[in-house]
Formats: C-alpha cells, sequence, structure tokens
C-alpha cells in the first residue's frame, strides 16, 4: 500500500476501485480476527466456519496493494536517494506515530478503567497485556526493531519501506529484461508459492537450507518482489472480452479460495495447532494466494466508471486507503462488540463489523485531511 499523491499521475479509476477492494479485504480479515484468534474460535463450529470462510476470502488484501506498487513505481524514474527520501518518509512518519498509540493502548485501556479483558477484545491476538507504562515504553524503544502483537497491523510497514529500499535495484534488471525474462522471473517465483507446503509436510529444510543456513537455491526468487514484477506485468491490462475474463478468473479464484478455505479450516480446527500452523494456507505467497490476487486484479482492471459521483468516491478512498490502514485496528474490537450487541446473526459479523470500521475510519482519515501536517499522520 502506497500513500502517493493521485495528483502526481494520471489518474487511473480502475485502481482506485482495486485499492478499495484491497482495503475493505483487510478490514473483513482484521474483522474476522475475534473469530480465529479465541479459543472459542477453536471450539465453536459456526466460529470456525465463518473465520475460515471470510478469512480465507480475503487472502488478496496484501498482494494486492504490493501489485498496486509495482505498478505505478516500476521502473524506478527517480535517482535511489530521492526515490528513498520521497517514498520512505511518506509511511515512516504515520508509521511512528500509529505505532506508539497501538503501544500505549494497553497500558492507557486499563489506566482509563478497562479491564485486560477489555484489551484482548480490542487486540485479539496481542496475548497477555500488560498494564505497566513502563512496559510499553519499552515496546516502543523496541520499534526499530520489529512490531508486537499490539501493533499487528505495522507489520505491513516494515515490508513495505524494504520494497522500497529494494525496488530501484530491481528497476534496474526491469528496465533492461525482455518480457520472456519477466516471465521467467515469476516462473521460478512461482515455483517458490509452493515451498511453504514442501516444508510443512515433506522436509522443513529444502534446497539447500538447513540451520544454519536460511538462504535456499531460490530465495532470491522469493516472496514479494514477484507480486511487484506481477504488478508491473499485467499493468498494461488484457484485451479479453468479460466473458473470456470471467472464464478465467472466476475458476482462478475458486480454485484459490478452495485450497485456502479447507486448508486453513483443517488446521484451525485443530485445538493443539501453533500459530504457524494455523496460518499455513492463508500465508501470502503461496500459490493459492496467488490464484486468488491474479484473478482480482484482472477482473477489477476490466471495470469502467462512468458516473462522476462514483469515481470521485473511489477517488476518496484511493487517498484515504493508508490512513485507513494505519488507523483502522482500534476500531475491530468495538465493531465486533457493536455487531453483536445489535443482535447480528453469526454468519453476518465479520461483514458487519467490517463495515462499521470502514466508515468508522475513512470518516476519521478524511477529517484529519482537513488539519495542517496530516501527512505526518495518515500519509
Amino acid at each position: 500500500m502506497t500513500s502517493s499523491n493521485l495528483n502526481q499521475r494520471p489518474h487511473i479509476v480502475w485502481l482506485d476501485v482495486l485499492r478499495f477492494v484491497a482495503i475493505f479485504m483487510v478490514l473483513i480479515s482484521h474483522s474476522a480476527d475475534p473469530f480465529n484468534a479465541s479459543v472459542e474460535a477453536r471450539t465453536n463450529p459456526d466460529f470456525n466456519l465463518w473465520g475460515s470462510a471470510f478469512g480465507s476470502l480475503v487472502r488478496a488484501c496484501v498482494p494486492l496493494f504490493v501489485m498496486m506498487t509495482g505498478l505505478l513505481l516500476l521502473p524506478v524514474k527517480q535517482e535511489m536517494g530521492s526515490f528513498y527520501k520521497k517514498r520512505i518518509s511518506r509511511v515512516l512518519y504515520p508509521f511512528l506515530v500509529w505505532s506508539v498509540l497501538f503501544n500505549l493502548a494497553p497500558w492507557f485501556i486499563q489506566f482509563a478503567g478497562g479491564s485486560a479483558q477489555l484489551v484482548t477484545v480490542f487486540f485479539p491476538w496481542g496475548g497477555e497485556p500488560s498494564a505497566s507504562l513502563m512496559d510499553a515504553l519499552k515496546a516502543i524503544a523496541l520499534i526499530p526493531v520489529n512490531f508486537n502483537m499490539f501493533a499487528c497491523p505495522m507489520w505491513y510497514i516494515y515490508l513495505l519501506i524494504g520494497l522500497y529500499l529494494y525496488m530501484p535495484v530491481f528497476s534496474a534488471w526491469i528496465e533492461k529484461a525482455s518480457d520472456r525474462s519477466k516471465r521467467l522471473f515469476l516462473g521460478l517465483w512461482g515455483v517458490t508459492l509452493i515451498l511453504p507446503y514442501v516444508q510443512e509436510f515433506v522436509s522443513h529444510f529444502v534446497l539447500g537450507t538447513c540451520d544454519w543456513n536460511q538462504f535456499g537455491m531460490l530465495y532470491y526468487f522469493a516472496c514479494f518482489n514477484g507480486y511487484l514484477l506481477l504488478g508491473h506485468y499485467l499493468k498494461k491490462g488484457n484485451d479479453w472480452s468479460w466473458t473470456k475474463t470471467l472464464l478465467i478468473t472466476v475458476p482462478m479464484f475458486a480454485a484459490g479460495y478452495f485450497v485456502t478455505f479447507k486448508g486453513f479450516r483443517t488446521m484451525s480446527s485443530n485445538p493443539d495447532v501453533t500459530n504457524a500452523g494455523l496460518e499455513l494456507f492463508w500465508t501470502y505467497c503461496s500459490l493459492n494466494t496467488v490464484l486468488m490476487t491474479v484473478a482480482v486484479f484482472l477482473f477489477v482492471q476490466k471495470i469502467r466508471l462512468t458516473s462522476a459521483r462514483a469515481i470521485a468516491i473511489f477517488a476518496s478512498i484511493a487517498k484515504c486507503s493508508f490512513g485507513m490502514y494505519m488507523c483502522h485496528y482500534f476500531f475491530v474490537g468495538p465493531a465486533y462488540l457493536i455487531a453483536v450487541e445489535i443482535g447480528t446473526p453469526v454468519y453476518l459479523q465479520i461483514p458487519v463489523s467490517a463495515s462499521i470500521v470502514f466508515i468508522t475510519s475513512w470518516t476519521l482519515v478524511h477529517l484529519i485531511y482537513k488539519l495542517p501536517k496530516a501527512k505526518y499522520v495518515v500519509g
């Protein structure tokens, strides 16, 4: 997810739609946390079913943002230093602001009279919350090292900054590479997408990795740089008809979703599953996730909006999407409680919660943009 200024490049309307799809997927993903992170999620059949169904449905969320980054910024046209200064600074300040707020939240909620249980409602993956201000300050001091689970969404910003650092180097090859060479890279990357399952079910160490070497044979073709290249490679769009697009993308998405859903539900139904095992079929860099991501990307790419009002709404969402990502996790727990309190059926609680989070975070970011120096808070 980038926080780039839409006015600095030609306005691509379908990309605004894709940003909406991607950010709403993120909100659904985190709104499913109460269904997937609690003890009840492992024992309640309804929680397991709907947490698995909705969580699996939206695994394309982060990969779509990475593909958009590759589409918009590759090949890099600026000198490396200028590129770093512009891109990294736009995400670094909001990252620091919200990371500090997330790390202070467990202490503040309890300081204000809330219980530790209330903290876990706000942050389902956070674990045992500390009521100590000193522990909160220690967590803040460790932000340069890594995020903690109370600031769970911030993992993506570490990734994004890493992609920015890598892109000028990757760009030099992309500018000279033929389409055939790019397809070869993507093919090798495709092999790495199967490795998470080989490591889980066949051998923990593959292609030269071992206890003292984590850099296997295809290490340099792996991870999210494949999504960067895929976004760049597919940016020209397809010349297929809508019929052909649907005939390709619907089965592609369905196949990816079937593997993701069945795999995750099987793992999550095991009360003794580890966090790594729970996340196995939700791995972003896996073949099933790529199938769903490409299907969504190609489908949305065909959308054409003609309504000026619709175009303006999606443009606003696109502008606010980075800020929405940064702040939305504060609203996930309260939105879930509201959805339950108003009597929402279990099978609708996740989308209803996500809708509440969407409206709240979009409104907040829209208001923050009216303030001076808003870029330091919401990008």
